[in-house]
């Protein structure tokens, strides 16, 4: 399988995988082939892309880190506790206990495949960025967290300041979050206090560590001391703050917001590698490099020797160098063979365009 942006689906294709729902009811189920009508339906209600199966990559298997219906799940309720905070209500006890029953399921499946790369696209609902965005950020936080060999109790604080990282937007004028224009002085500035104001009211209504506080808190903040909302530099700044930075700053580049369309993941992660040693810590930003692939399986590449082809197998250790079946030579079908950019011998080709 591979996954086709919204705008270049086309009719006919086939589904790879269940399609949800905002409230997590199925949509369209995987075999579904797409009509003009399903196509019109995925458009309105503006999901970013969907996984489609054809000849180039049906026998790709994509590796998921955690379960889709879990991860609905977690959506649903981080969705649920924002909506109760911007309504001015206290979390209530059964929420917290969800959400931190969510937790330990997202570590549990993300460590069921500790080894494995991000290797998806995620599929986003434009309305609902807020909460798929705090669930993604809390997945590829956990992965990093991981491969810095944090305990069960480190991933548990991790996820659950990843999650929440953002509960302070709710006390943000709509008007201001969803702006397509610069926004002005003020508007910064109060854009500026989510961090805060998010800490303040989980103090008051979730009994939450101070290394969750802290996550929450730090996550604008830059080595360099150009961040928000105190400026600090280096050491000062929490080590799982420094985390959600590196994920947060990711998942919003490749997520279609008023103001830009979505990125690819190899230009966000070239962006990120870009603040390596200013906004984010080095040695970071190279764990990061090592978890999330810039050209995730069934990705379709055009290289630098004319051939097209698609991604079939990314490495930990190369993670711009990875296995393409080329599939085209100069825009003319050819027969499918291997072409692995980590051999030697192909080390002067490389990825030109990703189509």
């Amino acid at each position: 399988m591979r996954f086709v942006p919204s705008y270049c689906l086309r009719k006919g294709m086939t589904l790879a995988e269940n399609l949800y729902g905002r409230s997590g009811t199925i949509l369209l189920t995987k075999g579904t082939v797409l009509t003009s009508a399903y196509l019109k339906s995925i458009l309105r209600l503006n999901f970013n892309g969907v996984y489609i199966d054809d000849d180039y990559s049906k026998d790709l298997e994509i590796v998921r880190l955690i379960d889709e219906n879990l991860k609905v799940q977690a959506v649903q309720a981080v969705k649920n506790m924002f909506i109760t905070a911007g309504d001015g209500y206290k979390v209530s006890e059964s929420q917290q206990r969800q959400i931190q029953e969510l937790v330990s399921s997202i570590i549990g499946d993300i460590l069921k495949n500790e080894h494995a790369m991000i290797n998806m696209i995620d599929i986003k609902v434009f309305d609902d960025y807020t909460y798929y965005h705090s669930v993604n950020v809390a997945v590829i936080s956990i992965v990093m967290g991981v491969a810095l060999d944090f305990d069960r109790h480190q991933l548990h604080d991790l996820c659950l300041g990843a999650l929440l990282h953002d509960i302070g937007k709710v006390f943000i004028p709509k008007h201001i979050l969803q702006k397509e224009n610069d926004l002005n002085y003020e508007e910064i500035e109060e854009v500026r206090r989510h961090p805060i104001v998010g800490c303040e009211y989980l103090k008051k209504a979730f009994n939450l560590p101070n290394t969750v506080t802290a996550a929450i808190m730090d996550h604008h903040e830059k080595c360099d001391g150009s961040g928000y909302p105190e400026g600090r530099t280096g050491e000062r700044i929490s080590k799982f703050g420094k985390i959600v930075a590196v994920a947060d700053v990711y998942d919003a580049l490749t997520s279609d917001r008023p103001y830009r369309t979505a990125l690819l993941p190899s230009d966000a992660i070239e962006l990120v590698m870009g603040s390596a040693g200013t906004h984010f810590e080095a040695s970071l930003v190279d764990t990061f490099l090592r978890r999330i692939a810039p050209y995730p399986i069934g990705t379709i590449v055009m290289l630098s020797n004319g051939y097209t082809g698609i991604v079939v197998e990314n490495y930990v250790d190369f993670c711009l160098r990875p296995t393409v079946r080329v599939i085209k030579k100069d825009d003319r079908d050819c027969a499918p063979f291997l072409l692995d950019l980590v051999r030697e011998e192909n080390a002067n080709i490389t990825i030109v365009m990703v189509q």
